[in-house]
């Protein structure tokens, strides 16, 4: 015959689950899991931004080289070295001796200072002072050259 079940008081042989807390459990379990995937998310969209931001950075500072190159050549009367700045459309467009004769007939430009670098539009804004302290607001087109990546000046003009 079996042995009777014991009475009251008696502890089972195994631990019962608690039930006290489960949901304040489970609560913090999906905030922390919540946590961690907006610190992973927001971590890779501010990667991106990170990215986006260094990319507009290097693009601007290429496209100020070219143009302040440019316009150190044409203030320092060395106009062969702009002509050799100058993109491939602008020179199919005008020999170097046009370039000389149109360049030599202009103003010169003895000062400027460069706005930010349009990416869409590949243009950068120019504040520039003549020689007869005059100012004028223009704008530099850039292409890029198609073996070394680098911006060449297409145009400068209002």
């Amino acid at each position: 015959m079996p042995a009777p079940p014991p009475g009251p008081g008696v502890q089972p042989p195994f631990p019962a689950p608690p039930v006290e807390g489960k949901g304040k459990r489970l609560g913090w379990g999906l905030g922390i899991g919540a946590g961690v995937l907006v610190l992973v998310c927001g971590g890779g969209v501010a990667a991106l931004i990170g990215l986006g931001t260094s990319v507009q950075g290097a693009l601007d500072e290429q496209a100020h080289v070219a143009v302040d190159d440019y316009l150190d050549a044409l203030k320092a009367k060395l106009y062969d070295d702009a002509y050799d700045q100058l993109c491939g459309q602008a020179k199919r467009a005008e020999s170097a001796s046009e370039f000389r004769t149109r360049i030599e007939g202009e103003q010169r430009i003895t000062d400027w200072q460069l706005g930010t670098f349009n990416m869409n539009t590949l243009t950068v804004p120019v504040d520039a002072t003549y020689e007869d302290g005059q100012r004028e607001q223009l704008e530099a087109s850039l292409d890029q050259n198609t073996s070394t990546g680098a911006f060449e000046v297409c145009e400068l003009g209002e």
